[in-house]
């Protein structure tokens, strides 16, 4: 997976006012959840803020990534797990990250790319990706950049789902059920299965 740094301020004002005053100031108000755990069993949260121009090289990327998070001056490796945008703008308005550890399994949605040529496109059908991630559990350092699906024997009207799937160090944790890949009939299909039958 690849990697990206974002240097961050930590606030000690983190009410409405606070936040709008940072948000006036081009700053993206972030909140980290740590390991540590408080009182009440809940992570302990560490609220922050950083520019909207570094948080926008993270968010609006196809590419998913570790981020190495620089608190005035102490560094933690974190995940975006939630991000927040403008309703009629589409900025950023918030983002949740999730520190992570090297020997502690997390949730990612990893994006997919198909392989191959299906043997339903060779006959004149389409192939349709129905989604665009699949979300597995799995240390940091055994997710990829992307899940390659081998899509070769997809014939048409056939589709992939998750329960046929599987990826070394890898846990799919989304419904088995989900679609991911199926080939449509196209009209030159139809066409063509309809001379084969004539013949």
């Amino acid at each position: 997976m690849k990697q990206i740094s974002i240097k961050g301020c930590v606030r000690e004002c983190v009410g409405k006012k606070a936040t709008k005053a940072v948000r006036a100031e081009g700053l993206v108000p972030c909140v980290i959840y740590g390991e540590k755990r408080g009182e009440n069993g809940l992570p302990e949260a560490i609220h922050f803020a950083v520019s909207e121009k570094e948080i926008n090289k993270l968010v609006y990327s196809p590419d998913i990534y570790l981020v190495n998070i620089d608190l005035d001056g102490k560094t933690c490796q974190a995940v975006a797990r939630e991000i927040q945008f403008h309703a009629v703008k589409d900025n950023v308005l918030h983002v949740d990250f999730y520190e992570v550890t090297p020997t502690k399994p997390i949730v990612m949605a990893v994006p997919i790319a198909p392989q191959g040529l299906a043997e339903g496109v060779r006959a004149g059908g389409k192939l349709i990706g129905m989604v665009r991630k699949l979300k597995v559990r799995a240390t940091v350092d055994k997710i990829p950049e992307k899940l390659i699906i081998d899509v070769t024997h997809l014939g048409l009207a056939k589709s992939i789902k998750c329960a046929e799937l599987s990826f070394e160090g890898l846990e799919i944790v989304t419904p088995k059920e989900v679609v991911v890949y199926t080939v449509k009939m196209t009209r030159a299909a139809m066409g063509a299965a309809a001379a084969a039958a004539k013949a």
